[in-house]
């Protein structure tokens, strides 16, 4: 099938159109199927009706997001890897409404499971995306800001169950962080190069964060593994805000 290459207001109407249909066609059933398998696991882990309205209103505003954010897709499909990163972004809603009603204490062992899968298909989505030719900054944003929704979650997860104090909030709140000073500081908005140091940190928070809700890891141990994660992600934002900065005063 041919793909069609979309210009940001540049694409006949027809085309959005088309998009955006291809796009609810693939979204519908992920949500659909995500909404059954919440009722499934509710009743596993006994988290209650509320769990899954809970979690199916959470994917419900992400998807609602991704739809407003077609316009930056630049294709006439929505593609496979953007379903695979819907299908995370299921998996992540369900652990944040779980962790909040207290799964997190009863089965951490079932929840890290969760995580661990939507893990382990963080990257199939980009090998799709380059192996279909669908690569896009809408997909490269839906598959961040499902990353950082889900480092977010298992702060609060770490916080709810004890296993470090409040400041393993600032592991899940750095990057919003970030995105809060960039309305302040408009050089932070400059466009970063890619990174292996920056997705390697990612993949190690989210590891750490999963190890210290294992049951066999208790304070203090829980809260030393938390505090090395803490430090590995500032630094790794020290590292970019630093070069932003520095590349702000070298531009002409």
């Amino acid at each position: 099938m041919r793909d069609f290459r979309l210009a940001e207001g540049q694409a006949p109407s027809r085309y959005r159109q088309s998009l955006l249909k291809n796009a609810l066609a693939a979204l519908a059933p992920v949500y659909f199927v995500a909404l059954a398998a919440y009722v499934a696991f509710a009743a596993w882990l006994e988290t209650g009706a509320a769990s899954v309205v809970v979690a199916s209103l959470a994917l419900l505003a992400m998807f609602a997001l991704v739809i407003r954010a077609l316009p930056g897709h630049g294709h006439l499909r929505f593609g496979p890897a953007n379903i695979i990163t819907a299908i995370r972004a299921a998996m992540v809603s369900f652990f944040g409404s779980a962790v909040l009603f207290g799964a997190g204490a009863s089965d951490p062992v079932a929840l890290v499971a969760i995580v661990a899968i939507a893990l382990a298909m963080d990257g199939v989505d980009g090998y799709f995306a380059r192996r279909t030719g669908l690569i896009s900054p809408l997909g490269t944003r839906f598959d961040m800001e499902v990353d950082a929704f889900l480092i977010l979650l298992l702060s609060l997860a770490a916080l709810l169950i004890g296993k470090a104090g409040w400041w393993v909030l600032l592991i899940g709140l750095m990057r919003y962080g970030f995105v809060l000073g960039q309305a302040f500081l408009p050089f932070l908005n400059a466009p970063l190069p890619p990174s292996f140091r920056r997705k390697l940190i990612c993949v190690v928070q989210v590891a750490a964060l999963c190890v210290i809700l294992l049951p066999i890891v208790a304070p203090p141990a829980s809260t030393a593994v938390a505090a090395i994660a803490l430090g590995l992600i500032v630094y790794s934002f020290g590292v970019d805000v630093i070069d932003l900065a520095r590349r702000r005063h070298l531009s002409p």
